[in-house]
């Protein structure tokens, strides 16, 4: 089986402040995510062969807008591959100009302990505006077919309050990388593909249940010829819970 040549890499939306953020004092405050999710999906690729996910992640917040932290889930590659954990590291700025309007700039290393060829960094710019997000991750050094690569994923959302304390998030991504090597049935080699997201939330005496619905503009071919699987790109439902503070 050979190696993954390019993993669609996890925790791509930051929210490093919000408000269940608990204040330590007047300049730092800390947040915790905890997430149970029936898939782990990002950027439309299964990081768990379509099985559960158990995510943590903290995140130390400066009221300049400064902020630092870690995330982690379990991962199942399959193909042999030893890793079954994904640690992201990122820090950043956040730029909250009104409550509307909002800049978000950092830097991202996704490691995998026991297949660090899989390791990469990116940096990001996330804008918001009034419930839209257009943002950009940028790595240098994804992994390729037989070196790094670059790449360039880029989405935008919209998130918007429905009644009874749920709400409903799109999302629609462009997975961009520098080789073709999204194979077709008829030998053709693609750079790019497209995902997309659709996902309803509701606020349960402060835990969070979700309901997604991804999928890819992937066919199955071309998922086996990156990923190693057929059923890894196909369109799923997802449900979560998930509790900050």
């Amino acid at each position: 089986m050979k190696a993954l040549p390019s993993l669609a890499l996890g925790f791509s939306s930051l929210l490093p402040l919000s408000g269940h953020a608990v204040p330590l004092n007047d300049d730092f405050a800390v947040l915790v995510d905890l997430t149970l999710a029936s898939d782990y999906r990002t950027r439309g690729i299964s990081q768990t062969q379509n099985d559960p996910a158990a995510q943590a992640g903290l995140t130390l917040a400066h009221s300049s807008g400064l902020y630092l932290g870690a995330w982690t889930s379990n991962v199942d590659f399959g193909g042999g591959l030893k890793t079954r954990q994904e640690v992201d590291y990122y820090a950043g700025w956040l730029w909250q100009a009104t409550e509307a309007l909002s800049l978000d700039l950092g830097y991202i290393k996704y490691a995998y302990p026991k297949e660090s060829q899989f390791n990469q960094g990116e940096v990001y710019a996330i804008l918001g505006a009034y419930g839209v997000k257009v943002a950009a991750y940028y790595s240098s050094d994804a992994p390729g077919v037989d070196s790094k690569q670059s790449s360039l994923y880029s989405y935008i959302s919209y998130e918007t309050e429905l009644p009874l304390d749920s709400a409903l998030k799109l999302r629609y991504g462009n997975i961009d990388f520098k080789d073709p090597h999204l194979y077709s049935a008829s030998g053709r080699g693609e750079e790019a593909y497209r995902e997309w997201e659709v996902k309803l939330t509701h606020d349960l005496a402060g835990v969070v249940l979700g309901l997604s619905y991804v999928d890819t503009d992937l066919s199955q071919t071309q998922c086996l010829s990156n990923w190693g699987f057929k059923d890894v790109c196909t369109a799923t439902v997802i449900a979560s819970v998930s509790k900050s503070f």
